[in-house]
């Protein structure tokens, strides 16, 4: 007899479930097995822990005891989390997709007992409303095609079957030139709203490789506009309601145009992109906003998403109390009865708080309508109050926190932390980054037939499910950014280790670029492989410069001969639709324009130092950081061979291809070299 099984499962969103009436299943040849002994087509449902829709679905219909009889009559019933299984994700969506639906979670797909789709959905209510028909009405229409239309549902399962073995196989080789990377620049700023920010129209999500490949647009030629779409849209999402006024961090995107009103989950993967984002930025206008929001974030993740295996967690839910955003939002009355009268005015005039809200009665704090800090006296007081009514915050029920530690995005955490920490002259936050880079290392590696693996998923000590092409491309790229802020050889080494795990079990063969799972991973109904962007960056683009960067850090030219194929592997999508391809475009940029600078010098010496800040002052996307301290050489093939100090002091060399500058140990000399590879700078 089958039952619920969901109590034994790591992720919290399958253990939200686990009381359901419903007989879930997980994902695996068992569910499987069972559809085909019981003769019943598969109901898939996925989603994540922090998703509002997926708990509206499960409150009105999976804890529905006659819908749930109804599902257990009629369907072998499979529980997904999207996030531990981007494999499963990644095919049923695109599947859905192909059946002209626009995507998004939960996602409800029906298979046949072998796991092949014929049918899907997103979200379904209970009754008939918003023009759809009730979740039971679709069970019973499902299982009805099901059984009288069976030569129906074949030929939906074999056009589905076949459009994502083609979206696998495509045909995508081109050459990609620079002059794309303008074209790409010049067609997505008019796509740009240079009001609020971002890309026109609701909702509006950060798209941070998209900024990216403006700011990179900028930096090579300076047009004024890119700057400004670049900057209006982080300054929006920096000053709005999508950030967390009180506690730090971003929400996942914002449901209006204004960046006012966000769905209040907070992912870990936004806040890391977005943290990266901000310091390449700051880099070169050194705006406080930025800065402070960068700390705050930062504080946040310290305080709230360390796991208990020290890295970092996925999220927080959209949630509490049965209400979306519940936890974040205040009234004018509850303000007031917490700050001194005259500071209350003051916050209620600075973070747009009314006695009529502005959200379903209820405040969103936001500074859109006074976005420039103001005298330091006055934000002085604006800080504290915001501290006192953070702790008064923490009185309130928390939303879910989905603790479970996923590769990929902890490698995200851990570069822009890096990043963030040389920008900032941080050494703290460093710590953080190489604190997590341990963790993941400790709970989520391990060696297997002598190759070095990953696992894709951690929660309370129990690590899970094969690691993702993204898992090693992020973690690789973690590394290696690590490695350079520390020159710690091990760095290198687990970089070098997973790079060549992908080749060995990830490559596409004469196709080129990388498949999502790996060739002895749990075997599904498709390997997909493509170049694009999710909400993360796709391990394909992200392995160009993690194969760039390995290839000028060891002398290796079979790093750039995989990085090039790659790019050919995909250079035709860019020239179709460049839109997904941000991080594929950005780090083209890199693989061909990449800058290095080379310090000889003592690390802990002060003349080593004020070279290393004058780097880390310049923002300059495509630097190649080398530091040589004494009694260490580089590899005779780098083009700053046989170079060194001059005179007993610290030295830079920028090197451009095979050609470096002449020796630098002047600070501002060495800025203003860095600079003069950028016209905008």
């Amino acid at each position: 007899m089958t039952k619920n099984i969901l109590a034994d499962s790591t992720s919290p969103y399958l253990i939200q479930h686990k009381d359901n009436p419903v007989h879930w299943q997980v994902w695996g040849p068992e569910a499987l097995t069972l559809a085909q002994q019981q003769n019943k087509p598969i109901l898939l449902s996925i989603g994540y822990a922090a998703c509002h829709w997926c708990h509206v679905m499960a409150h009105e219909s999976f804890e529905d005891a006659e819908t749930a009889a109804l599902m257990n009559e009629l369907f072998v019933n499979i529980k997904v989390d999207r996030e531990e299984r981007p494999d499963i994700d990644t095919i049923y969506m695109s599947a859905l997709h192909m059946l002209g639906q626009q995507g998004g979670w939960p996602l409800t797909m029906f298979l046949t007992p072998a796991g092949e789709p014929f049918w899907g959905g997103t979200y379904f209510p209970k009754e008939p409303r918003y023009g759809m028909p009730s979740f039971k009405q679709v069970l019973e229409q499902i299982h009805q095609a099901y059984r009288t239309s069976p030569a129906n549902v074949q030929k939906n399962t074999e056009a589905l079957k076949k459009g994502l073995l083609d979206l696998s196989q495509a045909e995508t080789q081109g050459q990609l030139t620079p002059q794309l990377l303008d074209i790409a620049a010049e067609k997505l700023v008019t796509m740009m709203d240079m009001a609020h920010g971002g890309l026109k129209g609701a909702p509006k999500f950060p798209q941070t490789a998209l900024l990216e490949l403006l700011w990179r647009a900028y930096l090579r030629g300076g047009n004024e506009t890119y700057r400004a779409a670049v900057e209006i849209a982080l300054t929006n999402m920096c000053q709005g309601g999508i950030y967390d006024h009180l506690g730090g961090g971003w929400a996942r995107y914002s449901v209006d145009e204004r960046w006012l009103v966000p769905h209040f989950e907070k992912m870990l993967y936004d806040n890391a992109l977005l943290i990266s984002l901000l310091t390449q930025v700051w880099r070169l206008n050194h705006t406080p906003l930025y800065a402070e929001r960068i700390a705050e974030t930062i504080d946040w993740l310290a305080r709230e998403m360390i796991t208990s295996e020290g890295g970092f967690a996925a999220s927080l839910d959209a949630d509490s109390e049965g209400e979306e955003g519940r936890f974040y939002v205040w009234t004018k009355e509850q303000i007031e009865s917490v700050l001194a009268p005259d500071v209350a005015a003051l916050f209620c005039a600075t973070y747009d708080v009314s006695v009529e809200g502005n959200w379903e009665g209820n405040t969103i704090l936001n500074r859109l309508t006074s976005s420039r800090p103001g005298a330091d006296d006055r934000e002085d007081g604006l800080a504290a109050a915001r501290a006192i009514l953070l702790e008064k915050r923490s009185e309130r029920v928390r939303p879910g926190w989905d603790d479970k530690m996923l590769a990929d995005w902890n490698g995200l955490m851990i570069r822009a932390l890096t990043s963030a920490a040389q920008a900032f002259d941080r050494p703290d936050w460093l710590d953080l980054a190489q604190s997590g880079f341990r963790s993941v290392c400790a709970h989520m590696a391990d060696e297997q037939d002598g190759e070095a693996r990953l696992y894709h998923s951690c929660r309370l000590g129990r690590a899970q499910h094969a690691a993702t092409a993204d898992d090693y491309a992020n973690m690789a790229l973690a590394a290696l950014s690590l490695y350079e802020a520390t020159r710690q050889s091990d760095y290198l080494e687990k970089a070098q280790a997973w790079t060549e795990t992908l080749n060995a079990h990830y490559w596409a063969g004469d196709a080129g670029g990388y498949f999502l799972t790996a060739d002895d991973a749990e075997a599904l109904i498709v390997r997909t492989r493509t170049p694009d962007d999710d909400a993360t960056p796709n391990a394909n683009g992200t392995m160009v410069e993690v194969l760039a960067r390995l290839g000028h850090s060891t002398g290796t030219s079979s790093y750039f001969v995989r990085a090039d194929t790659i790019l050919h592997a995909f250079g035709g999508a860019v020239q179709r639709n460049f839109f997904q391809l941000g991080t594929l475009l950005n780090n083209f940029e890199y693989l061909t324009r990449a800058t290095q600078i080379v310090i000889f010098g003592n690390p802990e010496k002060d003349d080593t130092k004020r070279l290393l800040r004058s780097v880390y002052g310049v923002s300059l996307p495509n630097q190649l950081l080398i530091s040589v301290p004494p009694g260490t050489t580089l590899d005779d093939s780098h083009p700053a061979a046989g170079k060194g100090m001059i005179d007993g002091k610290a030295t830079a060399y920028v090197c451009i291809g095979q050609t470096c500058s002449l020796p630098c140990t002047d600070p501002d000399a060495l800025r203003g070299s860095l600079t003069s590879q950028s016209p905008a700078a």
